[in-house]
Parts: C-alpha cells; sequence; structure tokens
C-alpha cells in the first residue's frame, strides 16, 4: 500500500498537490491527462526527517523505480527540485536548485535526491527568493523523472515573452539532451508556429512533430488558463512533453499582494473610456474582487472582462479580444470593427495598431454559444422583470442594511451573504446588463440622424431623454432644487439619492447618505451658483422643439418615424440610467456586510483589503489571507500616489517607468510608436461631440468633485472623467471638457439635457490645458479651441 511520503505521477491526487511542489504537481497533472510525459514519481517533504529520507520512504523509493525499469530496460533517472513557489506564474527558479541527471542505480539515485534536497540552502535560493519577495525557507519535494534518450530537445512558448503577443507560438531546440540549449553550448534551431492553425516554419527536420506540439501547447494553454513555456524532447521517433509552465515575464502580478497589472499578461488595447467613468478610483481588493465576479457573470469573449481588468488598482477594458472575436466570427474588417468599438469606448486614435488574439472561428464559436445563451436567457429575463425590480429594490436594499446592523454572529453573516446579498448582487447585475442593451438604442438613432441633420440638429433631438419623467443621471441636481422649492425633503433627498456619489463602485469610502454635511454643502453651492435647474431644462426643451421643426420641414414623411424614434430612445436611456442607479444601491450594500465583517472579526476598515472569498473563509473560521494585508495596503497607496494613467493603453505598461518619461503622453501609451513623433502642438483638441453649443471661457482643472468649490459660475470645467457625484457641479459651469467619454458617457448625457456645450473624450485635456487657460468649445463638432494658451505650460 501506497504512503503519502512517495507518490507516482499517476496516483499524485489533489490533496497532495499543494505539497509536490509546481513541477511535481504539473508533471502529475499532465500524465494523468494523457499528455506523454515519462513516467516518474515525486518523493513529498514529509518523506524527510530533517535533512535525512526516512527508511519507509527509501524502500518505496527504490521499489518505484524497479517498477519503472521493468518497462524501460537500461533505464536512467532524471532527479529534479519540485518548491512550492518553483514554476509558478511569478516565479520559476530556474536553476537555482541543483540538477542530477542520467542516474542509474538505487544508490546514486538516493544520493541525487539528497543533493537536490539540500541545495534548498543555497545562497543562490536564498537570493532569488529575496528578489521575489518569497519566504526563504524553502519546503521542496523531489521529481524522479525516467529520461528519454533524446535525438531532439527543444522549448516552445505560446506566446512572445517580450511583446505578449499571440500571434504566433516562438520555439527553438538543439540536437541531443535540453541542458545544451539551456547552457547555450551550442546554437540552437528556431521555428513558429502560426496561430489560429499551427503552420510551421522552421528546419525540415521537425516539420513532421510540428503539428503535434502545437496541438498539445494550444490544449495545456487553454486548460491552465496562461501562456506556457513548454519543455519538450523528441526520442526514438516520439514526442514528449517534459515540462510546462507559466510564462513568468507574462503575468499579471502577485494577487496575494495585490501587484496586479493584467497588461503584462499579452499584447492588447485597454480602454478605461466607460469604466473609468463609473470606477475612477483606484480600487482596493475586495472592491475588485466583488466587481471581477460579478463580471465573470455575463462574460462571453474569452479573456474579455468589460469591468474589471486591472492595471495598478485602475480599471480597464481589453477591448482587443472584443475586436479579436468579432473579426474571427463575421471576417469584418479590423478597421470597421473598431469603428463600431469605438461608439462604445469612445475615439481610438488612427495610428494606433489594435493586437489581435487569433481566435479560431469555429473553437470561438464552441466556447461562447454556451455562454451567449446564457447572457441572453438572463437579459430577456431581467428585462420583463425591470420594472417589478426598479420598484422593489430601495425598500429591499435598506431592509438589507438594517438586518445587517442586527447580525451579531460571523455564521449568521456568511450565511446572509450566501443566501441573501451575493444572489441580489447578481441580479442587479443582469437588472444593470440588460438596462444597458437598451441604451444602445439611443447611440444607433444618433448616428443616423447625424447623417440626416448634421451632429448639432442630432444633438439637440436627443437633448430630452428624460422626456417628462427623471432620468436618473439629472436626479442628484434636480433634487436639491427640489429641496429649495420644498418639493422634497432632506431625508427624502437622501432616501433617493444618497447612494449617488463620486465614489460610488469604491466600498471602502463612504457615499453621501454617511456623511451628515454633504447635501448642506451641495445646496450651499446651488445657491451661490446663482442658477435655475428649471430654467436650463427649459431652455434645452425650447432648442430641442425647434431642432424637431427644421426635423419635420426637411422630412415631412418622417414625423411620427421621429416621434416613435424618440420615445423608443427616451424609454431605453431612462432604463439604462435607472437599472445604472439601483446597481449601485445594491452596490453600497456590500459595504454594510464589508463593515460589519470587519467589527465582527476585529480588522475594522482593514477588511477591504481583503478579497471576498477571503472574507467568506474567515467568515468561516478558516485560514484567509489576513497576513497579508499590510503589504497590499501599501501596494495600493503606492497606485494611489501615481498620477492618472493614459485612458487608452496598447501593450505592456509599466506605471514607473511611464511616469519618469519626460515626453510621456496623456492621451493614450504605445511602445511601439516614438513620443517624439507623436507630441502635439495643436491650439486644438478633439474629442467626441458630447453636448451642442458654443461658448469661450477660462477653464478650471479639477481633479475631483469635493474640489468643486473652486469652480466658479461661467467658467468651463476640465476633467480626466465625470460621473453622476459631478452632477451638481455642471449647473454652474459654462461647458465640459473630458478627457474619457463617449457620446453615451455621463458628461454628454448630462450636458445635452441641460443645454452645456460638452467635448467628451479628449484623451489630454487636463494635461494640455492649466486653470485659467481662455478656449473656445465646440460641443457640436467635439473640438476645444485654444485662445489664450502658452505652450511652454
Amino acid at each position: 500500500m501506497m504512503t503519502k511520503m512517495v507518490k507516482r505521477f499517476k496516483d499524485l491526487s489533489d490533496e497532495y498537490m499543494g505539497t509536490a511542489g509546481g513541477k511535481g504537481s504539473m508533471l502529475a497533472r499532465m500524465y494523468q491527462s494523457g499528455y506523454p510525459v515519462p513516467d516518474g514519481f515525486v518523493v513529498l517533504p514529509s518523506a524527510f526527517q530533517g535533512e535525512e529520507l526516512k527508511n519507509k520512504a527509501r524502500k518505496e523509493i527504490c521499489r518505484f523505480l524497479n517498477s519503472i525499469r521493468k518497462k524501460n530496460r537500461g533505464a536512467k533517472f532524471a532527479v529534479r527540485s519540485s518548491a512550492l513557489s518553483e514554476d509558478s506564474a511569478s516565479a520559476s527558479f530556474a536553476g537555482e536548485f541543483e540538477t542530477v541527471l542520467n542516474v542509474k542505480s538505487d544508490d546514486k539515485v538516493l544520493e541525487a535526491i539528497y543533493t537536490v534536497f539540500q541545495s534548498r540552502e543555497s545562497e543562490r535560493v536564498k537570493a532569488y527568493s529575496t528578489v521575489q519577495g518569497i519566504e526563504q525557507e524553502q519546503q521542496i519535494a523531489v521529481v524522479i523523472q525516467l529520461m528519454v534518450p533524446s535525438d531532439i530537445s527543444g522549448v516552445l512558448f505560446t506566446a512572445d515573452p517580450i511583446s505578449g503577443s499571440f500571434e504566433n507560438m516562438s520555439g527553438n531546440y538543439v540536437h541531443g539532451l535540453g541542458e545544451k540549449l539551456v547552457s547555450g553550448e551550442v546554437d540552437a534551431f528556431e521555428f513558429k508556429l502560426s496561430r489560429p492553425k499551427g503552420g510551421y516554419d522552421g528546419p525540415d527536420e521537425f516539420k513532421k512533430y510540428a503539428s503535434q506540439l502545437y496541438k498539445y501547447a494550444a490544449r495545456l494553454e487553454k486548460e491552465l488558463g496562461s501562456p506556457q513555456d513548454i519543455e519538450w524532447a523528441v526520442a526514438e521517433g516520439k514526442l514528449y512533453i517534459l515540462q510546462s509552465r507559466p510564462i513568468t515575464t507574462l503575468s499579471a502580478g502577485n494577487i496575494d499582494t495585490y501587484r496586479i497589472n493584467e497588461s503584462l499578461v499579452e499584447d492588447a488595447l485597454w480602454v478605461n473610456t466607460n469604466v473609468g467613468e463609473a470606477i475612477p478610483d483606484v480600487v482596493t481588493p475586495l472592491t475588485w474582487s466583488i466587481v471581477r465576479a460579478l463580471d465573470e457573470e455575463s462574460t462571453f469573449v474569452p479573456g474579455y472582462y468589460l469591468w474589471s481588468g486591472n492595471i495598478c488598482g485602475r480599471i480597464y477594458s481589453n477591448i482587443s479580444r472584443r475586436i479579436s472575436a468579432i473579426t474571427a466570427l463575421y471576417g469584418m474588417d479590423v478597421k470597421k470593427a473598431m469603428e463600431l468599438a469605438g461608439e462604445l469606448f469612445g475615439q481610438i486614435p488612427d495610428d494606433l495598431n489594435m493586437p489581435l488574439y487569433p481566435f479560431s472561428r469555429f473553437k470561438l464559436i464552441k466556447q461562447m454559444l454556451p455562454r451567449i445563451w446564457n447572457l441572453i436567457k438572463n437579459v430577456i429575463k431581467a428585462s420583463i422583470k425591470m420594472k417589478q425590480y426598479l420598484n422593489d429594490t430601495p425598500v429591499r436594499c435598506r431592509e438589507m442594511a438594517e438586518i445587517i446592523k442586527g447580525i451579531n454572529s460571523k455564521d449568521e453573516l456568511l450565511a446572509f451573504w450566501e443566501n441573501e446579498l451575493r444572489p441580489y448582487n447578481i441580479k442587479a447585475w443582469w437588472m444593470h446588463t440588460a438596462g444597458s442593451s437598451k441604451g444602445i438604442v439611443a447611440m444607433n438613432l444618433n448616428n443616423k440622424l447625424t447623417e440626416m441633420v448634421g451632429t448639432e440638429d442630432a444633438n439637440a433631438l436627443l437633448s430630452n431623454l428624460r422626456e417628462g419623467s427623471e432620468l436618473a443621471s439629472l436626479g442628484p441636481v434636480v433634487g436639491i432644487a427640489k429641496v429649495l422649492k420644498g418639493e422634497m425633503s432632506r431625508e427624502e433627498y437622501l432616501l433617493k439619492y444618497g447612494h449617488r456619489g463620486p465614489h460610488e463602485f469604491e466600498l471602502s469610502i463612504p457615499d453621501p447618505a454617511e456623511d451628515e454635511d454633504w447635501l448642506a454643502e451641495q445646496i450651499e453651492e446651488y445657491k451661490k451658483s446663482d442658477t435655475d435647474i428649471d430654467d436650463l431644462l427649459n431652455k434645452q426643451h425650447q432648442e430641442f422643439e425647434a431642432a424637431r421643426k427644421r426635423f419635420q420641414e426637411h422630412y415631412q414623411k418622417k414625423e411620427r418615424w421621429l416621434e416613435k424614434k424618440l420615445k423608443k430612445a427616451a424609454k431605453g436611456a431612462q432604463a439604462r440610467e435607472a437599472a445604472r442607479s439601483e446597481l449601485v444601491r445594491v452596490i453600497r450594500v456590500n459595504r454594510s456586510l464589508a463593515l460589519k465583517a470587519g467589527e465582527l472579526t476585529g480588522l475594522g476598515d482593514d477588511i477591504f483589503f481583503l478579497y471576498i472569498d477571503e472574507i467568506e473563509r474567515l467568515l468561516a473560521g478558516k485560514e484567509a489571507g489576513t497576513r497579508y494585508i499590510p503589504v497590499r495596503k501599501e501596494n495600493y497607496q503606492r497606485y494611489k500616489e501615481l498620477p492618472p494613467f493614459p485612458s487608452i493603453i496598447r501593450g505592456r505598461f509599466n506605471p514607473e517607468e511611464w511616469m519618469n518619461d519626460s515626453d510621456r503622453r496623456m492621451d493614450y501609451y504605445d511602445p511601439t510608436i516614438s513620443t517624439s513623433t507623436v507630441r502635439s502642438d495643436s491650439e486644438t483638441l478633439k474629442g467626441c461631440a458630447g453636448a451642442a453649443g458654443k461658448i469661450e471661457g477660462k477653464v478650471r482643472i479639477l481633479t475631483n468633485p469635493e474640489d468643486g468649490v473652486k469652480l466658479q459660475p461661467g467658467e468651463i470645467l476640465v476633467a480626466t472623467t465625470t460621473n453622476v457625484g459631478w452632477t451638481p457641479l455642471f449647473s454652474k459651469a459654462a461647458a465640459v471638457i473630458t478627457d474619457i467619454g463617449a457620446p453615451l458617457s455621463h458628461a454628454a448625457i448630462v450636458a445635452r439635457e441641460l443645454g452645456i456645450p460638452a467635448v467628451v473624450g479628449c484623451s489630454n485635456a487636463t494635461a494640455r490645458l492649466k486653470t485659467g487657460d481662455k478656449v473656445m468649445v465646440d460641443g457640436g463638432q467635439g473640438i476645444v479651441h485654444l485662445l489664450e494658451y502658452k505652450q511652454e505650460k
């Protein structure tokens, strides 16, 4: 009967994988999955008593060696290390531990095991561990594996380890053992396997093995969920897989320490136009984990996350994956696909190349179909129940918050999360997804109307989306006017709008309803602005009526068509805004749960530096990641101290290097384009037409809405992005300019409704302009003219 001290590859079960180390567990998984892995076994750390092997383990090792020899005459063995952190996504330990090859007798194998085991104490291992931030006391297992008499030995990278491109798999090989390749003793032969079909480009002698290697590599990459560095060999006409490990240079980082940068995983185009408006803050681990969990509910393109791509705590969308899927499925031209994406994600500069992921159409359809069906089913279900959900959610959220306040045990709080709040999170997410899909109607109508009547009239015709009802994004400022007129009490205002704010998705930050002074300050600022929101809305309604009259004069037979389309667009916009508002309301209940968890566990506000699954384990009395809280807080603070990143990032982005580059651009980052050739000396800024109108004035740069007291009536508000938390400032701004934005962004919608010119998605307005610069904003054309501007600024 086998012991738990030594395990054959075929018998290493999940319960022992954790102690078998990176190499041992990977070899066992591949062996059990049918890959052509040479036979072998793993000596687990429990086989050692101090520095010596236990007698029972020694006997077991000899028995396994003889078992392998019976099937392989003249067998020789390789003895290698398998530390817990070895061959992981963040550290390879390549060459740091000892390796002993071509060992034949039992005594020599046992001697080699000691050599490998004792190498964990070497200076080079300790030094490498320190650099990688890994505990120096290495608990290692030892792998004993049959050596194959290699005729050819090589490595294969399933993605480019430098650029992160997935266009080709690249490899090289030598004749004989792989040690010649590692040591550089001989020149290697190079080859490529092109995606998505594995076309071979390389020496003829390896061509007959190329297709098989490509299939194994593609399968490993898919099963393991990351690009792989694969060791392989050919012996006596058969291809063997000797090891597979993540390409450490293409790692998103270390989730334990919250040192995450998903741009490092692959060559892709990242955009934060939509999500950066909703979540402008550097997010805490808890916030990110909850948003990622929700994002996974509706993701259907492999590797694509709309709301939760994490680049050093800032949220981006990997639109390369989305564009790649569109081009693979429909055979669409990349430029056309990028134009479609621009409708949602804002303008993408013409000189940016779109890195594509080489999806196979057939495999993509196979992967996507179940997810698309799930998406369609849930969106239809949510659409049917939308009205009831919008009515019920405010009351339900207040009830859940009160229940949480009364919970006095960790078990009870965990049960509430699992049975009540988490399901309601998912429900709210699907309602938000359904609402967002309805908002597309207004975007499509805008494109059609622009063709028919031009940008400015199209803009004016879409400035009445509230259509006698309330648009949620306007609610906070309209509500303040109602409070002043006595039409709404302050308590009613906070119940209705107190969950909305500039940091509404970041759970560690209180919302306005938690701040006793917030509403009073907003009311005071509104009074000082000497503006009347009703006058602004009425004036814009007159502009709408005038544009509608001009449309009727030109298209007499399309009057009913226009009315029908405008009603549909208004209904869709209202649903989109309302569903977004109620999603925020539900998200804020998660803050109540986190605060209660912090209270019950004694962690206090440190609870925001755990992931949601860790909080679940903590409440269940299990080991969680509490020991990582200090380093996560350090990394979070470091991220907060970095300046805002470009709204568009192409490729692998290092924020420290970018920040120290005196020629850096704020609009986009692309390492393939020389910054010296793209610096702009133009006296105009180009963005998206947000809201029609022309006006001249002096700009006021604001980094957050809390500084809104600095904005003087009649100044032009310039910000990286705006969300509903900025809405009260719009009533005293002469115009709005943003770095981030698209036609359906918050700034564009609110500015249109209030009749304020707006240019959104300028990319680098906050970098090019300074407070006091005089500009002319042409919202209809999406252009800002710099009138009094000094280039040296």
